[in-house]
C-alpha cells in the first residue's frame, strides 16, 4: 500500500511523491551515498544509519516524502526514489531539513525548489503546533558542494555559519600517559545500573551541562529533557553509555557538575580504522578556565587508545565564542572538512484542514 502526504509537493510532470517505506531504505542509502561522493569520495550512508529516521522511531518527529516516477494516471509508483526530503520538528522554533535529489535527474532544479517549498509549508505546520510565530529551517551543505548551496540560495536560504570537522590521531601509549586533571577537577563516566542503563541523575546532569554550556552560543535552542531523552531512545544501540563522561569541580568540600561529554563509536572511514566521535562537549559557564574541557578530551583520548582506536573526531563552530577551535588545535586536532549551515524562516499558518474546499 502506497501512502501519500496529505499536502504533497507540486512536482514536475512524470514525477510523484509518496511516504517512504522499508523498501526505500536500500535505494535511498545508495542515492544519498552517490550524492555525497560528488564532494567527498569516501562518503557512505549505510542502511542502518538511515533506517530509523526513514521508517523507524526517528521518523515519528519528521514529515518526509520520496519522489518517484509517476504512473500513467499521475499516481506514485513503488519505483526506487530519485529524490527525498525530510523535515524534523527538532525543538520549539527549530526544524531540521535534510534532502537529496539525484544529480542526473531531469528538472533537478525544479524538483529541489518544489521540495524546499514543501518543507516551508511543513515547517509552518510545526510552528503552529508549537505555538510560535515562526520556525527556523536549518539545512546543511558541504563547503565543496556549490550546487547544493546554489539550490538553497535559490529557495531563499542564507548561509549563516561554517563548521570545522576536525580529527586527531590516537597513540596506543595515550591509554595511560596523558596528564591527570588539575587539582580540584575530576572526570568520571556516568554511573550505570547492573542493567547497563545509566543512573537517571547522571542523564539529567549531562543534559543540564550541555544546555547551560551552550546557552550563550550562536544558534542555541533549548531542548527539553523529554526531547533529549526521545532522541536517545529512538536508536538505543547508538546510546553508548560507556562513552558518556561528567566533569566535576570541588567547591567547599563538594564535587559539583562542571561539564559533560557525549561520544560514540565511529566506524572506519577515509581508509582509517575505527574511531571515537565526540558528539557533544560542554563546559558550564561557571567552570570555564579550570581545564575542564582538556580533562574531558583527555578522558576520551585515553578511552579511545584503550579500545585500540586510531582517531578522535568532532565538529566545531568556526566562529565559536569560546575559541574552542583554538583549544582543539592545541590538543592536536586538524581540520579535514568544512560544512555550512543555511537558514530560512517558515511562518506559522492556520491548519490547511480547516480551509474550505476549492
Amino acid at each position: 500500500m502506497l501512502l501519500s502526504d496529505h499536502f504533497p509537493p507540486s512536482l514536475p510532470a512524470a514525477l510523484a511523491s509518496r511516504l517512504p517505506g522499508e523498501e526505500d531504505v536500500a535505494p535511498l542509502a545508495a542515492l544519498l551515498t552517490a550524492d555525497q561522493r560528488t564532494h567527498t569520495p569516501g562518503a557512505e550512508v549505510t542502511e542502518d544509519a538511515l533506517r530509523s529516521r526513514l521508517v523507524g522511531l526517528r521518523s515519528w518527529a519528521r514529515r518526509q516524502v520520496v519522489v518517484v516516477p509517476a504512473a500513467t494516471d499521475g499516481s506514485a509508483t513503488d519505483a526506487p526514489p530519485v529524490a527525498w526530503i525530510s523535515i524534523e520538528d527538532r525543538a520549539a522554533g527549530r526544524s531540521d531539513v535534510q534532502w537529496a535529489v539525484a544529480r542526473d535527474l531531469p528538472d533537478r532544479d525544479a524538483v529541489a525548489a518544489a521540495l524546499l517549498d514543501w518543507a516551508d509549508e511543513a515547517g509552518g505546520s510545526f510552528a503552529r503546533h508549537r505555538g510560535v510565530p515562526t520556525t527556523q529551517l536549518d539545512a546543511t551543505a558541504n563547503s565543496l558542494d556549490t550546487d547544493r548551496s546554489r539550490l538553497l540560495a535559490a529557495a531563499g536560504y542564507e548561509h549563516v555559519r561554517t563548521w570545522l570537522h576536525m580529527r586527531r590521531p590516537v597513540q596506543a601509549e595515550e591509554a595511560s600517559s596523558l596528564p591527570a586533571p588539575r587539582a580540584g577537577t575530576r572526570v568520571r563516566r556516568v554511573h550505570l545500573h547492573p542493567s547497563g542503563l545509566p543512573v537517571a541523575q547522571d542523564v539529567t546532569t549531562v543534559h543540564r551541562m550541555l544546555e547551560e554550556s551552550f546557552a550563550d552560543h550562536w544558534g542555541s535552542y533549548r531542548e527539553s529533557f523529554a526531547e533529549f531523552v526521545q532522541r536517545l531512545v529512538e536508536v538505543p544501540q547508538e546510546a553508548d553509555w560507556d562513552h558518556w563522561w561528567i566533569a566535576e569541580v570541588e567547591r567547599e568540600g563538594r564535587w559539583l557538575p562542571a561539564g559533560g561529554l557525549v561520544a560514540a563509536r565511529q566506524g572506519p572511514r577515509d581508509g582509517l580504522g575505527e574511531g571515537t566521535y565526540l558528539e557533544y562537549l560542554g563546559v558550564h559557564r561557571s567552570a570555564r578556565g579550570h581545564g575542564v574541557a582538556k580533562s574531558l578530551l583527555r578522558a576520551a583520548f585515553a578511552d579511545a587508545a584503550r579500545r585500540g582506536r586510531t582517531r578522535v573526531e568532532l565538529e566545531v563552530d568556526a566562529d565559536s565564542p569560546t575559541g574552542a577551535d583554538g583549544l582543539y588545535e592545541a590538543m592536536g586536532f586538524t581540520t579535514f572538512e568544512q560544512t555550512q549551515t543555511w537558514h530560512a524562516r517558515a511562518e506559522a499558518h492556520p491548519s490547511r484542514l480547516l480551509e474550505p474546499p476549492a
